[in-house]
């Protein structure tokens, strides 16, 4: 006859040592269950993707178990932020930071076998570089690195003419959406790297990287070129080709240098209906200056005048100020300097400036002027500028913009401009039409009335 004694029966017969050694060991063996040890495992390689697609970072746990009760958390290894949090079985989304707010989606389809992949969406540069995936049950944790990272294939070089210059036409190549850095260059026929005029590369906002360089293309040209922009990390690029012919360089120049010569215009004709009144201001006007009856004319006399020695008047320079100041608005004028001789200059200048000893014309005397000098005309900016003119000088437009900042010169009869101050600080002064005129008596420079001419 078979008999069965149960656990706890045996027990109640006196066998307690050896009760004891069964539960200790069942209860061991109960612990060991609970805090098995696993890896998580990542790729062993990185991740690549393009800017503004999809990225999926995966990672697993080994051996496989439910990962349903774990905590699973992403974050970066550069700054320890947090990317996304897997908990309590479901997704913590208001504790990631804000900029993987609405990006991230943690997909579980195989966490029953411990495996997950972190979805972002729309990538960017700005995501590139090392993430953790993290892994905790009650008694165990264990992560994973991953490395994602970030390209840009741009868009297809796009060649335009920008202009024509007496060297050539001015070619520019442009690109846009690359990332890291691209290499851009003009190429020839047969392959060979042609150097560039200009080479600008930008970072925009979003991390991209836009590329731009220029070449000038010359009559005698007459050979394939090509613009190419690559990825050094894609070992990829893409181009554009033009072809250029010496007699189509010839019939650009001239197409472009009538659209110059209409530009040119246009931009007078825009500046022009901002016509003022000026007239000169006798107060101000240097002893060897006469002015006009009707203060339109200053000539240079060859003696000294009999006037009162005032404050506002120059005493050195022989100079004279247009009797209105402007602080605001466009203004224009225009004045015949054909008869003034080698030696004078025309602009605008501050209140403030010095009417007592000899002045250095330039913005650091508050004054901004083209002259003439021995016939050779230049712009007195911080430097002075050498304008390349081909003919004589006979009648002068200024325009004043306290909007744009900017004090342009035009020549009137061959209606192109001179030269343009730009970013000039106006400061709250008032700004003055402002003329001199020296050495050679009996020369002038008369302001001309548009509406009577």
């Amino acid at each position: 006859m078979k008999m069965r004694i149960s656990f706890h029966s045996y027990c109640a017969m006196g066998n307690l040592s050896l009760c004891s050694y069964i539960i200790f060991f069942l209860m061991l063996h109960v612990s060991t269950l609970e805090s098995v040890n696993f890896k998580v495992i990542g790729p062993d390689h990185p991740i690549t993707v393009s800017a503004g697609e999809d990225a999926l970072l995966p990672c697993h746990l080994s051996p496989s178990m439910n990962a349903q009760e774990m905590e699973v958390r992403w974050f970066q290894s550069k700054d320890s932020e947090l990317v996304h949090l897997y908990q309590d079985g479901k997704d913590q989304i208001e504790l990631q930071i804000s900029k993987y707010r609405d990006r991230t989606e943690l997909l579980k389809d195989g966490i029953v076998d411990g495996r997950v992949a972190l979805h972002i969406r729309n990538i960017t540069p700005s995501d590139q570089g090392q993430f953790i995936c993290f892994f905790r049950s009650p008694s165990f944790f264990g992560e994973a690195t991953l490395e994602l990272k970030v390209t840009g294939l741009g868009s297809t070089p796009r060649i335009s003419i920008d202009s024509y210059q007496s060297r050539g036409i001015h070619m520019v190549c442009e690109s846009a959406g690359w990332y890291p850095k691209p290499q851009v260059q003009w190429r020839d026929l047969k392959g060979q790297h042609l150097p560039s005029l200009t080479e600008k590369i930008i970072q925009h906002d979003n991390g991209l990287f836009e590329a731009q360089i220029s070449i000038i293309v010359t009559e005698t040209s007459s050979q394939d070129l090509s613009c190419s922009v690559s990825n050094s990390h894609l070992n990829q690029g893409k181009e554009s080709m033009v072809y250029i012919a010496g007699k189509l360089v010839a019939d650009l120049e001239k197409h472009l240098a009538e659209k110059e010569k209409l530009q040119n215009e246009l931009q007078l004709r825009r500046v022009q209906i901002y016509q003022a009144s000026v007239i000169l201001d006798p107060i101000t006007a240097h002893p060897d200056l006469i002015l006009s009856e009707d203060q339109t004319c200053v000539t240079k006399g060859d003696i000294a005048q009999n006037v009162p020695n005032n404050p506002e008047r120059f005493d050195s320079s022989v100079c004279v100020l247009g009797s209105e100041g402007f602080t605001s608005g466009i203004h224009y004028w225009e004045m015949e300097v054909g008869n003034g001789g080698d030696w004078w200059a025309v602009g605008v200048a501050r209140e403030s400036i010095k009417r007592k000893g000899w002045l250095n014309f330039s913005p650091v005397e508050k004054i901004w002027a083209v002259e003439c000098d021995w016939g050779k005309y230049q712009a007195l900016d911080s430097s002075v500028i050498h304008l390349p003119l081909n003919e004589r000088l006979g009648k002068i437009g200024v325009s004043l913009d306290f909007k744009e900042h900017h004090v342009a010169f035009y020549d009137i009869d061959n209606m192109v401009p001179i030269y343009t101050f730009k970013e000039v600080s106006f400061s709250d002064e008032k700004i003055f039409p402002f003329f001199c005129i020296w050495r050679t008596p009996g020369k002038y420079i008369k302001l001309c009335d548009r509406e009577k001419s």
